[in-house]
């Protein structure tokens, strides 16, 4: 099979290293350092970081996609020319006969030409739970295991035509999260890089004017001091730390989930979490732990002695599969004596059989109610019976006979006794998971649509999902008789939410459906069938013991396979996105005031304020090292899509109130003479303190933690203020008493704006689109006694 669908590594590498934003701050980097200006290129950190991060990403991205594969086989066993030849899954060629056993794997697309109780299991492709009798003329998939019987089959698709490739080949495209939050950031840095261009040419013009012209500074050599200056203006245009600090919130939630056993393939999976409103699972596994408990017994006529005991043996017979070890839990006590011939339990003929010499004394069958009963001649009212049970359990018939079991011809399927009387009609269900009613509450909470989704039959799924708790219409649907047409889908999607006999190809388009209708659509799964959907999804779940397809389509994979621990991987998606949120709105007003002071200046023709040195002071009080707490906050609130709308309402006119006090208190120390250096002075307290009113305003509401950050913000300011040594390493200079009086008045009168700006945000009717600690997610109290 071809393997063109992952980007090269040279392809990788060029999206994420030959970039504006690289060009622009590296380039920027680079030309301090020629300068010999090594103090001022401080932030050449965020660039090696910033690329760094998204090699990596990508890079595992594609490491992942190589993987990914349905077939797991090494070998193939063809007949030819009448040998068995034992060859490589890629020396299989059309037509070829493989020759199949137990335990192997189809490694095409073929026909059976000769099945000896052949007997195929096909759950990880249709979902379908039984393993199906494979009779001559049946078309087997790519990918299905062989489980008893053996056979000869035709090859009859190879390589990108058969079902193994089809149902990967959109698996295995490159793709990430749909982010909106990445796609955002990645939007402001792609419109500021862009805008640096015409802005940087305003600036660098200014700058050389500010010191006499281009010749004079040329031939003075006053255009080193004017290119920091610039170059200063510019970087600080660029919030370069905004994609570095969202990583690193997005990685420290990914390990807070791999601590609880949630491993996350993708760091902006975290963000879609956060806003999952339609959530698609399914039954097996999910509402269910798989295994199978009796739920009722209801004997028939006047019973048989010692069926109590019979029931017994079977479960404890070394052939006892699932069904038969759930009986067993009920009743104790086995016959006295062993039986003399015993029919073991095949998917074939769906019985098994035991005929005891004594004590209880006959053959004893069970098997499929909906197998025996029309063998057995009963009547209607029994078959009515027992397909009302069938219903929402797995029903088995117990049956009794006085006549031996009939001798078993080899390599048929064995006869039943001629008169059988019905004993006992039993009713399994599947274990519901004993928290899935607790987690779904939560999500009908959160305001988050459970769609159930299964291969099996529809009646059943609908039970378990009734006794789950799932609220609303359970009346479960064949999938097969659902539309094609996308838009009728739709509709039916609005009123319905139970799906039974779903394929793979079904379960896809109804994921597309949900998207079209709004929805922001998580998927759950385990089996190569939920691959196309899983890949479609906004975010895709899948199982720790699912099939390796799943897993390496999945964003999220549940380790140790517990459906509940869904509810706290979304309350964690919830607070890293509103915490990124909060540091967004930090780096973006800053970001607004950068670019005002370096328009204002560099049209002036006024030397720009600040070294980039102070710029990386200033922003590590304002900005850095506030936003490392403030990643970590523990809010978890609902989050929902606007991002860039809410930031931009808050950070335009933040931004503009902050540039404006910073260009009144150096204008004012520019027109009244102040020395260059006593200027920056002024402008640096004057920005720290209107900057750190933005942090105060951000931080609330105050806990212990975000109250501490500020006082250390404020205190950290005063402590470089008090130390010589940062005096010299930021050219400091004590300012005139008038212009330090009105950089500190012009803060404050910054800080009176931001709180009306601030409560003025509050107050408007959009106030409903954000996020609020009223709505913190619950994680349900058993997972918290559980911690």
């Amino acid at each position: 099979m071809p393997d063109d669908s992952v980007r090269s590594i040279l392809r990788i590498f060029s999206s994420n290293v030959l970039t504006v934003f690289n060009a622009v701050v590296g380039g920027c980097f680079l030309f301090l350092l020629v300068l010999g200006a090594w103090q001022d290129a401080l932030f050449g950190f965020f660039v090696l970081a910033n690329t760094g991060i998204g090699l990596a990403q990508e890079l595992r991205a594609r490491h992942t996609l190589n993987r990914l594969a349905v077939l797991n086989a090494p070998r193939a066993l063809a007949r030819r020319n009448g040998e068995d030849v034992e060859c490589g899954v890629a020396d299989v060629v059309l037509d070829d006969l493989l020759v199949l056993r137990p335990g192997e794997q189809l490694v095409a697309d073929a026909v059976v030409v000769e099945s000896q109780g052949l007997e195929v299991d096909e759950s990880a492709l249709t979902g379908e739970a039984n393993p199906v009798l494979a009779a001559a003329g049946r078309e087997l998939l790519s990918g299905a295991v062989i489980v008893g019987g053996a056979g000869l089959a035709r090859v009859v698709r190879l390589g990108t035509e058969s079902y193994a490739w089809r149902i990967t080949a959109e698996a295995r495209r490159f793709s990430l999260v749909d982010s909106e939050l990445r796609q955002s950031i990645a939007r402001v840095i792609r419109w500021v890089s862009l805008a640096l261009i015409p802005f940087g040419a305003v600036i660098v013009n200014g700058q050389m004017q500010a010191v006499g012209g281009w010749q004079s500074a040329f031939s003075s050599g006053a255009w080193r001091d004017a290119a920091v200056a610039a170059v200063a203006s510019i970087i600080a245009m660029v919030p370069a730390g905004l994609v570095f600090m969202t990583s690193v919130a997005l990685a420290v939630g990914a390990a807070r989930l791999a601590r609880r056993r949630v491993l996350m393939h993708e760091l902006a999976a975290v963000e879609i979490l956060a806003r999952v409103d339609a959530l698609c699972i399914d039954k097996t596994g999910t509402l269910t732990d798989g295994s199978l408990v009796l739920d009722r017994v209801e004997t028939l006529g006047d019973g048989v002695e010692g069926w109590q005991s019979a029931l017994a043996w079977f479960s404890s017979d070394l052939a006892a599969n699932a069904t038969t070890l759930a009986i067993g839990a009920a009743f104790g006590s086995e016959p006295d004596a062993a039986p003399s011939r015993t029919v073991p339990f095949s998917s074939r003929h769906k019985w098994s059989g035991a005929q005891f010499p004594r004590g209880p004394a006959g053959t004893w069958v069970l098997g499929g109610a909906d197998v025996l009963l029309p063998r057995l001649g009963a009547s209607g009212d029994l078959e009515e019976r027992a397909a009302s049970m069938a219903v929402s359990s797995r029903t088995l018939l117990l049956a009794h006979s006085l006549e031996p079991l009939p001798d078993r011809e080899d390599g048929k399927a064995p006869d039943l006794p001629r008169t059988l009387t019905p004993v006992a009609l039993l009713a399994l269900r599947e274990r519901v998971r004993p928290d899935a009613a607790e987690t779904i509450r939560y999500f009908a909470e959160q305001g988050v649509q459970l769609y159930v989704i299964s291969g099996d039959d529809p009646r059943t799924v609908a039970a378990v999902a009734a006794e789950a708790g799932i609220q609303g219409p359970l009346v479960g649907v064949d999938a097969r008789t659902l539309p094609s047409d996308p838009t009728l889908l739709q509709e039916t999607l609005r009123t319905e939410r139970i799906f039974g006999r779903v394929t793979p190809e079904q379960k896809r388009a109804m994921v597309l459906a949900l998207q079209s209708l709004g929805r922001t659509v998580a998927m759950t799964g385990d089996g190569v069938n939920d691959a196309l959907a899983l890949k479609r999804a906004d975010l895709a779940i899948a199982m720790g013991t699912g099939t390796p397809v799943a897993r390496a389509v999945a964003n999220v994979v549940l380790l140790d396979d517990q459906f509940t621990s869904l509810p706290e991987v979304v309350a964690e998606g919830r607070r890293v996105i509103w915490n990124v949120e909060r540091l967004a709105k930090l780096f973006l007003s800053k970001t607004v005031y950068a670019i005002m002071l370096g328009v204002a200046f560099g049209a002036l023709l006024l030397p720009f304020p600040f070294l980039p040195r102070q710029l990386s002071v200033v922003d590590g009080l304002t900005i850095g090292l506030p936003a490392i707490a403030l990643a970590l906050l523990p809010d978890a609130p609902v989050y929902r899509r606007g991002f860039l709308g809410r930031a931009a309402r808050f950070c335009i006119p933040s931004g503009i109130i902050v540039g404006a006090a910073v260009i009144a208190a150096s204008g004012y120390s520019f027109a009244t003479g102040v020395p260059t250096a006593e200027v920056r002075t002024t402008a640096v307290i004057t920005l720290t303190l209107s900057a750190l009113w933005v942090l105060v305003v951000l931080a609330r509401p105050f806990t212990v933690l975000t109250a501490s950050i500020v006082v250390g913000a404020y205190a950290g300011f005063v402590l470089v203020l008090m130390i010589p040594f940062a005096w010299r390493f930021l050219e400091l200079a004590q300012p005139p008493a008038d212009a330090l009086a009105v950089g500190i008045g012009t803060a404050a009168a910054a800080s009176v704006c931001l709180e009306i700006v601030h409560r003025t945000l509050r107050r408007r009717p959009a106030r409903s689109t954000s996020p609020s600690r009223r709505d913190a997610a619950r994680v349900p109290p058993l997972r918290r006694r559980r911690r």
